[in-house]
């Protein structure tokens, strides 16, 4: 069956399509039906008992794969990588688990991990599964503050760190800043376990903490405990507007059943293939895809603790292919930017054979046509632009590699996923015709392994969700679909400029800018504007190399503009800067950059990589006459 064949299945049935994909997954108890209208979303498999560790680990130890790789962790920081088998890993962390028990830990209690780029992480997540707490991986090194907060929101029993976390050429001490956001918070976990690194050994504070391999000595190897379908599996908090993190709450039994339907279908993995997501466990994409689905789908896994470019040169993508054999390759298209601007001839991935390779996926932000084409060029493999969110937890459009690869048209995420009823809609709330820009919304109800409601926040899940549009989801987006059903995600809705009356997206200007030949990454942002309420500005980032003067390279893009998008853009000016201003995950502070281009007070994003950053914006901009703004 084609993906049409697919989708229309889905559409017709939803309830016998839901049924049959959860014949993936081993139950203790099976779902009398799918999907059960309550809450204020929906939820599925309600009445199901179901384990998400054991549809992890030990289902496939007990098929007879114990001695396949489960986890690989490769990191040229350290200069080392090491293989877990799927036998190894149960017993890892059926001992972590028993440790927690044996400290009061079970299920329904929050633990929060903070951990780098290590299989332990990956451990901790498992353990608490196993036991039905419910986990909340932190990004490792995020601020005291922020840890603080997010203590204070889900009230852990406990929190999994490691001493530190390492970058190229630094190491990031997390111990102390665990220790200040627990003096923060007016939460305290009753202990913590702390994973001692070889390149930091952290200070432990008596009858708190607990050093990792210490805490488990002797202990009993725990057992899968079952839980409800509806049972809370994680919380993962994603930055509110209000500045107060949201906590998207996943469902056990939907996200699974979801998950291991994507691995086969979408991304066109098997038990036993070599699946590598380039990514962060504190993101969402590291608990989907590194985490859970590669593992559900008895697939081996890669936990990289590296970077696209300087651990140690932009063909560290290359090199972990090869070694590793990888089949599919998941980045995100800030990645390929950063290589691509170090590399514009891609030399050094070259010297790597990638015959394993048969495709990548790209997803985090919006892939611009010229980096998709580059990749298509260099590694002569199909390049899957995907879209989805920390709230949906997995692909709402995609080129399904898994079912058959479509037409690709740059610049389009594909087509929407079985499960997702995806609607443009006008500022009144009725749909707009194929072409037509507006908000990407989602028909109610979310299929399986979407957020049900926020931690503590219904109400808040509502007004953020699902109260703009009755019956739909509210993506935040802004986009549209054309006449072959192909999605456009073109900004956020708050990245759509209006000039003069005219609602233009600055994706569209961004595409522009991205295909000239010295431009290695740009952004676009609307600044205030006294005649026409807001302008376009864009920022350029030049590869490495181009000889051209910042001042030319600047009107041949507003020429390109003018040329493709029209007059109509009204765009006249760029700044050229060695870097943009973005969080740990590769997404563009384009919202601040306009606050510093508009004189505004600001308040310094929880997520971003490196304040210093916008320092350097504000200075570009004093230089061009733009204006500057302090911060909050």
């Amino acid at each position: 069956m084609g993906y049409q064949d697919i989708y229309s299945a889905w559409k017709t049935d939803p309830e016998g399509f839901w049924m049959e994909a959860a014949k993936g997954i081993d139950w203790i108890e099976s779902p009398s039906r799918a999907h059960f209208d309550q809450g204020p979303a929906g939820e599925w498999f309600a009445d199901a008992k179901v384990n998400a560790c054991w549809n992890a680990v030990d289902r496939h130890v007990e098929a007879g794969r114990g001695d396949q790789l489960a986890v690989i962790h490769d990191s040229p920081i350290t200069h080392s990588y090491r293989g877990i088998t799927y036998r190894d890993l149960r017993d890892r962390v059926a001992r972590l688990a028993g440790a927690l028990r044996d400290k009061g830990v079970q299920k329904g209690d929050r633990v929060i991990i903070y951990m780098p780029m290590v299989p332990e992480a990956i451990e901790a997540m498992l353990a608490c599964s196993r036991l039905g707490a419910i986990h909340s991986v932190v990004f490792g090194g995020f601020a005291a503050h922020e840890l603080a907060v997010r203590i204070d929101d889900c009230t852990p029993k406990a929190i999994i760190a490691a001493s530190c976390g390492l970058e190229p050429g630094r190491v990031v001490h997390y111990k102390p800043l665990l220790d200040r956001a627990i003096e923060e918070a007016k939460h305290k976990p009753e202990f913590c376990v702390i994973f001692q690194r070889e390149q930091e050994v952290a200070e432990l504070i008596e009858d708190r903490d607990f050093a990792w391999h210490s805490f488990q000595y002797g202990v009993e190897p725990a057992e899968c405990v079952p839980v409800e379908g509806n049972h809370p599996h994680y919380i993962l908090y994603t930055s509110g507007t209000t500045g107060q993190p949201k906590g998207v709450v996943r469902h056990t039994a939907g996200h699974i059943v979801a998950l291991n339907w994507t691995m086969k279908n979408i991304y066109g993995i098997d038990a036993g293939d070599v699946f590598w997501a380039a990514s962060d466990v504190g993101w969402v994409v590291g608990h989907s895809y590194i985490c859970y689905a590669p593992l559900l789908a008895g697939a081996t896994t890669i936990v990289f603790e590296g970077k696209p470019v300087g651990t140690p040169d932009p063909g560290i993508f290359g090199r972990i292919i090869q070694n590793h054999k990888v089949k599919v390759f998941f980045t995100a298209p800030t990645a390929i930017r950063a290589v691509k601007r170090e590399d514009p001839a891609c030399v050094y991935i070259r010297d790597y054979s990638l015959k394993s390779l048969k495709a990548v996926f790209l997803a985090g932000e919006r892939a611009d046509p010229d980096t998709v084409q580059w990749v298509e060029q260099n590694l002569n493999v199909p390049v899957i632009d995907h879209w989805w969110q920390t709230e949906t937890g997995w692909a709402i459009a995609a080129n399904p590699f898994g079912i058959e690869v479509l037409p690709v048209k740059h610049g389009s995420p594909s087509v929407p996923m079985p499960g997702y009823e995806v609607q443009i809609l006008d500022e009144a709330g009725h749909p707009v015709p194929p072409g037509t820009l507006g908000a990407v919304t989602i028909k109610l109800p979310l299929p399986p392994g979407t957020l049900p409601t926020l931690w503590n926040a219904e109400d808040r899940f509502r007004k953020s969700y699902l109260t703009a549009f009755p019956g739909y989801y509210e993506t935040g987006d802004a986009g549209y679909i054309d006449e072959d059903g192909y999605l456009y995600i073109m900004a956020r809705t708050d990245d759509v400029i209006n000039v003069a009356g005219h609602r233009l997206s600055t994706g569209a200007m961004e595409e522009v800018l991205s295909s000239h030949p010295a431009v290695a990454e740009c952004a676009v942002i609307g600044v205030a504007d006294a005649l026409k309420g807001q302008t376009p500005l864009g920022f350029l980032c030049l590869k490495k190399g181009v000889d051209t003067t910042p001042e030319q390279i600047g009107r041949e893009v507003v020429k390109m503009v003018r040329d493709r998008i029209g007059p109509v853009a009204a765009f006249k000016d760029t700044v050229v800067v060695d870097r943009l201003p973005k969080t740990r995950s590769g997404k563009i502070l384009r919202a601040t950059m306009a606050k510093i281009a508009d004189g505004e007070e600001f308040k310094m994003p929880a997520t971003i990589d490196d304040p210093a950053v916008l320092d350097e914006i504000r200075e570009a901009l004093k230089a061009t006459g733009q204006a500057t703004a302090g911060r909050a």
